[in-house]
């Protein structure tokens, strides 16, 4: 199983908009997906349907940064709802989120590969076969670390 990073590689002092993935032991916090385009996936985690009124706000001078909004929303933020299927199966990573800072870095999930398996702009992408299994296997918490 191998997962696609940011852009820019891993960052120890993740920054909003630095397309990297941050480095550490992080909880899973829920789990997203499209009911429309896949079945529920297995896993202890909350679960929840996505809508098109879903969104994540990426905004730091909002009080909702780096948590889920309903959409419309005043404040920049992510949709969720997307033509492409990326965001078709989402996990949350609770990274930046107990307590929030701003600007250290939001919307950070475990979510589908592109085709062309491109890098992320600081999530964790793994294949649909790969996310499910590990879903499946009862994690509640992923290790980001550069490899040995």
């Amino acid at each position: 199983m191998s997962a696609v990073i940011g852009k820019n590689g891993l960052a120890q002092q993740k920054q909003e908009g630095d397309h990297a993935t941050p480095i550490g032991i992080f909880p899973l916090r829920k789990v997203y997906y499209r009911v429309d385009r896949l079945l529920k996936p297995k896993t202890i985690l909350p679960v929840e349907p996505l809508s098109p009124r879903d969104g994540w706000c990426d905004d730091p001078a909002s009080s909702d940064y780096n948590h889920f909004v309903r959409l419309p929303h005043p404040a920049r933020h992510e949709q969720l709802w997307r033509e492409d299927h990326v965001y078709d199966l989402i996990v949350v990573i609770g990274y930046n989120d107990n307590p929030v800072v701003p600007r250290r870095g939001s919307a950070i999930f475990m979510h589908l590969q592109r085709p062309d398996c491109s890098p992320t702009e600081g999530c964790l992408a793994l294949t649909e076969s790969d996310l499910r299994a590990v879903l499946a296997a009862g994690a509640d918490a992923v290790q980001v670390h550069a490899p040995a």
